[in-house]
């Protein structure tokens, strides 16, 4: 069944299913009036520790080998400790400016200056759109302030660049699932899984929406 959305927002239909094209999985979006969003302490998404570990040489190979790592994962311990070595490969800043852009976004995120976060985060992207992780900041803000059009359109620029980002996946799928859209919701989850099939809640939110969308087995 198709969303249904007033005349007065068949404009900003037009944009974002434009925007959406390229995401994987993923079309067109919109906020409904009718779903409410979920105080911002419940909209946590899949970020780096706090500390990283120091990035080797050879990053794309790097990257390769320790995706592989990750799913082969024995326990979570061992999950854990790779996953924080692919945060920091994605986390390492291109320049010095691109560094201190970061730091300074950082700085105001932790401030909840959010405005001046986003505008740092725009000269950042602006400055260097080949990195990843500025994109990938930028639409975490977007969606903690319910921004979910922009949101969509940083992800979609993560996933151009990255498909493997399970942050941005997972991401995703929880804007998918706020607007009511649960098929495209388990799609992403599915797909951030297959990626790291470590990431705290989302298994049991898979579970969740497989039921809805799929029904249970008989």
């Amino acid at each position: 069944m198709a969303l249904r959305f007033p005349g007065a927002r068949n404009c900003r239909i037009v944009v974002l299913a434009a925007v959406m094209t390229a995401v994987p999985a993923a079309a067109f979006a919109q906020n409904d009036p009718r779903v409410i969003p979920p105080p911002k302490s419940e909209k946590r998404l899949p970020e780096a520790p706090s500390k990283l570990p120091k990035v080797g040489a050879d990053r794309t190979r790097g990257l390769d080998f320790l995706f592989g790592a990750l799913k082969a994962a024995p326990d979570e311990a061992s999950a854990k400790h790779v996953e924080a070595r692919i945060w920091a490969q994605w986390m390492q800043t291109p320049s010095d400016t691109a560094a201190l852009l970061m730091l300074r976004a950082k700085a105001a995120m932790d401030a909840q200056k959010v405005d001046v976060a986003l505008k740092l985060l725009d000269s950042l992207v602006k400055l260097r759109p080949d990195y990843v992780e500025a994109w990938n900041r930028r639409a975490t803000l977007y969606y903690l302030k319910n921004d979910y059009t922009r949101s969509l359109e940083d992800i979609r620029q993560v996933l151009i660049r990255e498909p493997r980002h399970f942050g941005a996946l997972a991401g995703l799928g929880m804007i998918m699932q706020e607007i009511g859209d649960e098929k495209r919701a388990l799609e992403a989850f599915r797909k951030a899984l297959a990626v790291n099939p470590h990431l705290e809640k989302v298994p049991d939110l898979v579970k969740t929406l497989t039921e809805k969308v799929e029904g249970r087995d008989i």
